[in-house]
């Protein structure tokens, strides 16, 4: 079993609730608009780091990360970009490539609103896990976890980290 954690749309803050969700992750996926990379040096401290950059981010996050990441994990492929939309709402930047070749896992951030759907018409699973930072239209800030067994994800979790205007 291999365990991932989501996060997105942080905004520059990193909730120390999250240390605790992810301990027992191989690793930690970052969706974009990481706002600071002191998150990501904190993610990183304790868990291999995967993520991509989102609109509001910097140079140094550009720099970094880059704009998406497709990759393989435990025989599943996994393709993650920040603006990437859902099912049926496509965003064109991406909406011909991922007709073209769907991936088995499709990871966006950007809306800071949580979805999990399972896209039929392309047999993929699309995961947004909301926003974790305070910054934002979202009313309850998220994030998930969950494990790749046999190439198909199981075991997903969320956890709601209060209020966004909450610290």
């Amino acid at each position: 079993m291999y365990r991932i954690g989501v996060l997105s749309d942080t905004h520059g803050f990193m909730d120390s609730r999250l240390n605790d969700f992810f301990k027992d992750c191989n690793e930690i996926w970052h969706a974009g608009d990481i706002g600071d990379l002191s998150v990501a040096d904190e993610l990183e401290s304790s868990k291999p780091l995967i993520a991509v950059y989102g609109n509001i981010d910097g140079n140094d996050c550009r720099i970094r990360y880059p704009r998406e990441q497709r990759k393989r994990v435990q025989g599943l492929d996994v393709w993650m970009v920040h603006i990437g939309g859902y099912p049926g709402n496509y965003d064109i930047s991406i909406k011909e490539r991922l007709i073209a070749d769907p991936p088995g896992l499709f990871i966006s951030g950007h809306s800071h609103i949580l979805k999990v759907i399972y896209d039929k018409k392309y047999s993929l699973l699309h995961i947004n896990p909301g926003a974790a930072g305070r910054h934002g239209l979202h009313k309850v800030r998220t994030a998930v976890r969950f494990a790749i067994i046999d190439s198909k994800v199981t075991d997903l979790e969320i956890i709601e980290l209060g209020a966004r205007s909450k610290y």
